[in-house]
């Protein structure tokens, strides 16, 4: 029964493999009855392996499939899975999510051409079954495959409409910012080998006591590292934004509810390596923060509606670190499974907005869309409330889970984190608000002709949009704390062998729960009043034409790290290769070459001019070459008669 597991992702590779090979042959009904269908399959197969382990309340015994490295004796990597607590809850959250962006997009994507369609399923398909590798391998090079595996379809997906160049760089970008993680996630892979002989999970959580000190803030160092290429943190965070240039349905899958949660779900499946480094858990909780803090203030002035979305999205996964680097694995898991939810909901709501604007996704070109979408408004505004944090929409409890974390953290600074987390929690309040007022609100500010084509979307795209917002609504219900309810708080239970280890280390203690909700009604007091600022400031906004200027100018341009990034990095890098290219390749090693081949040339037209035809001439080289034999034959015989009277 345990071997249903390989099933999981086998029908989305399935899927893979019929769209992309028969997608000239497929209709596009029926390649989206196969893309959604596979992801189906697996989703209702992941329920059933969720129950099993809920109800043993212990991880299922999955046999190896076949032994995928054997070298000897020395290193053995089977391509085994592991079904425990916290893998099969990321199953239920890509296959659920992912079945539902499926059905959206055989209606957002209806007007593509039949093999560019089955394509774009085979894409998906393929980075949901990289996905599902990535967690449900039981060792780390298992791992590493599906972590290779949607970096490669993320950069297939975010390239899809390869005719923009455009588009193309930002997948290139996308793909080299990534490899430079994957670089450090791999150091530490054969640093773990290195040590311990092994990169099974279990062999290797259970062996840390022969890792020094050294060793374990060194591997969970490179692991971070790798973490901040996939999941978008300071600095390898501006390809995300950049991966807007996908299709909307691909920003809601890849760049909102799985791909960019891969680093949480590393650092959580070793949350007892992290527990053992105090250190880097200090760094992997303040570059959380500072990513949070500083992509929220970049979202505030920016106008593309996608673009909105993916400085959000950059933002909650530095919430995700934060409660990572204070210890809170829990909690983070928490706000990965509720941020799936409403930030896949915000994101196929922005792209019904796009789909009735005729492909506009400038917000200052929109504006009471609401009398037109109502269905796209209300699930719109419910994950607003959600991520903004009000109380009891789902971001509320997990957003709080991590802000309380860190308040109790056992460190000097826990009452510094919590400041800083509230104030980038009213930051999201403020341009959440300000994209839902200017988006929906006020009068509408498009052309006339988009305006006569405003219109509410198909159900295909509407259904998804109110399945998501419902679990915007109800899904905080599933770790609210004690405080408000007892004998709740149902993930931390759920989740609590899996980071069993680490909890008998640290032994936090909690603050008193009068002192929480205290915490928790003033943050939400705050939250609801910028809420109430931004709606009033921006229902009514009217283009100016007029550019920013001062700070908002820099908040507009994303602070100007890309520039920096260019004149720092790209620009050198040119230079030399440039260098390399035009000096040492063409003038040096090129010369070279072509210099011998000229002098071969030259050679051989003079020498073909002793080819006159004239016997004479003939006759005169013959003498000519016995004489110079004979002097050559002659001088041997006086060298060899010299060396015989010395010797």
């Amino acid at each position: 029964m345990n071997e249903l597991v390989y099933l999981v992702p086998l029908f989305p590779l399935l899927g893979f493999l019929i769209n992309g090979l028969c997608r000239k042959q497929l209709s596009k009904t029926l390649v989206g009855i196969i893309g959604s269908g596979s992801i189906l399959i697996s989703f209702i197969i992941s329920v059933v392996l969720f129950w099993q382990v809920k109800s043993t309340g212990a991880g299922l015994p999955v046999d190896p499939l076949f032994t995928f490295i054997n070298i000897g004796d020395s290193f053995k990597v089977d391509f085994s899975f592991q079904v425990d607590q916290l893998s099969s809850l990321f199953l239920l959250i890509i296959t659920g999510v992912g079945f539902l962006i499926h059905v959206y997009s055989a209606s957002y994507m209806h007007d593509e051409e039949a093999p560019h369609f089955a394509r774009y399923f085979a894409y998906l398909n393929l980075f949901v079954f990289s996905m599902l590798l990535l967690v449900l391998g039981a060792n780390y090079v298992i791992m590493f495959i599906g972590w290779e595996g949607v970096g490669l379809c993320s950069y297939l997906l975010i390239g899809f409409w390869f005719k923009n160049d455009n588009y193309n760089y930002a997948a290139k970008k996308a793909f080299v910012m990534n490899r430079i993680g994957d670089l450090g996630f791999l150091l530490a892979i054969f640093w773990i080998f290195q040590k311990l002989g092994t990169v099974n999970y279990a062999d290797v959580f259970a062996n840390t006591n022969k890792l020094s000190a050294t060793d374990i803030t060194g591997i969970t160092l490179l692991l971070f590292v790798g973490a901040t290429g996939k999941s978008a943190q300071i600095p390898l965070y501006t390809w995300l934004p950049d991966a807007m240039a996908g299709p909307t349905p691909v920003s809601a899958l890849i760049h909102a509810a799985t791909m960019v949660t891969a680093g949480i779900y590393m650092i959580a499946r070793s949350n007892i390596l992290y527990t053992l480094a105090p250190t880097v858990q200090a760094v992997v909780a303040i570059i959380g923060l500072a990513t949070a803090i500083f992509a929220a203030t970049i979202a505030l002035k920016q106008n593309d509606i996608k673009k909105v979305l993916a400085y959000s999205t950059v933002s909650q996964l530095g919430y995700m670190f934060l409660g990572l680097g204070v210890g809170a694995y829990t909690s983070a898991v928490f706000h990965v499974m509720t941020h799936a939810f409403f930030k896949a909901c915000l994101f196929l709501g922005a792209g019904s907005v796009i789909h009735a604007m005729g492909g506009e996704q400038d917000m200052r070109n929109m504006g009471g869309l609401s009398k037109h979408m109502n269905i796209t408004k209300w699930t719109f505004l419910l994950s607003c409330l959600a991520i903004a944090g009000v109380p009891p929409f789902s971001g509320f409890f997990s957003k709080d889970a991590i802000l309380s974390a860190a308040l109790d953290s056992n460190t000097s600074y826990g009452l510094v984190l919590y400041i800083i987390g509230v104030l980038g929690a009213l930051l999201t309040a403020f341009y959440m608000f300000r994209l839902y007022s200017m988006t929906f609100l006020g009068q509408f500010r498009g052309t006339h002709e988009q305006e006569h084509h405003l219109h509410e979307s198909p159900k295909a795209i509407t259904i998804p949009l109110m399945v998501l917002a419902f679990l915007a609504v109800v899904g905080g219900f599933l770790g609210i704390p004690e405080v408000f309810l007892k004998n709740s708080d149902w993930l931390e239970k759920f989740l609590a062998p899996i980071f069993a280890s680490s909890t008998a280390i640290t032994q936090k203690t909690p603050s008193e729960g009068s002192t929480e909700i205290i915490y928790m009604a003033v943050t939400s007091v705050l939250i609801i009043l910028v809420i109430i600022f931004a709606r009033n400031k921006y229902m009514k906004y009217q283009k100016t034409g007029a550019e920013e200027n001062g700070f908002g100018k820099v908040l507009a341009n994303k602070w100007y790290v890309d520039e920096i990034y260019d004149a720092v990095i790209v620009r050198p890098l040119d230079a030399l290769a440039g260098f390399l290219k035009n000096v040492v390749e063409k003038s040096g090693i090129d010369g070279f070459v072509n210099g011998v081949g000229r002098f071969v040339q030259y050679s051989s037209r003079q020498l073909r001019l002793l080819q006159s035809g004239l016997a004479g001439n003939y006759i005169l080289f013959m003498v000519l070459s016995i004489v110079v034999l004979f002097l050559i034959f002659w001088n041997q015989i006086q060298i060899v008669q010299f060396l015989q009277k010395i010797f």
